[in-house]
């Protein structure tokens, strides 16, 4: 079984940039939203994944992530519950391991989050200075949320 352990911050200003080694396009939906279990379709680039994700635990949940061909996945976006989530996914390295900087489009535009996955829930890392707040338990930046209760209609 796939464990996924992760950890989640808002991002402090723009210097992740800087450390940007790649950028991708995704666009994903949720097929199933249910907190014991979300079912996710997601077009990333030129490849394409179809992700089963059990209840989080802390930082930690199980997750299956399957290769599918992009035109099944583009047209399993069409059945999905609530609109699709744009974003690019910025990989950036920093202290010996890879951030993903998720940069939201769209209904979420404005949003920055950066995502950490780690080996164990206390393994120790070093927090690059342009990492904010962490969100980690915070369901409002859970992507299936962010679907359906989009940033631009949270009230600050």
């Amino acid at each position: 079984m796939g464990i996924e352990i992760e950890r989640k911050f808002l991002v402090a200003d723009s210097g992740w940039r800087e450390a940007v080694t790649q950028s991708t396009r995704f666009s994903q939906g949720y097929l199933s939203r249910d907190p014991a279990r979300t079912v996710r379709v997601r077009v990333a680039g030129d490849a394409a994944f179809l992700t089963i994700k059990g209840r989080t635990q802390g930082a930690s949940r199980a997750e299956f992530e399957y290769a599918v061909p992009v035109a099944d996945a583009q047209a399993l976006l069409a059945l999905c519950d609530g609109p699709v989530v744009e974003k690019l996914r910025h990989l950036c390295l920093h202290a010996g391991m890879t951030w993903e900087v998720d940069e939201f489009l769209g209904a979420n535009a404005g949003l920055v989050v950066a995502e950490l996955e780690l080996q164990s829930e206390d393994q120790a890392f070093e927090r690059p200075a342009w990492v904010g707040q962490e969100v980690t338990g915070d369901g409002r930046y859970v992507n299936a949320n962010l679907a359906v209760h989009p940033f631009s209609t949270w009230v600050r």
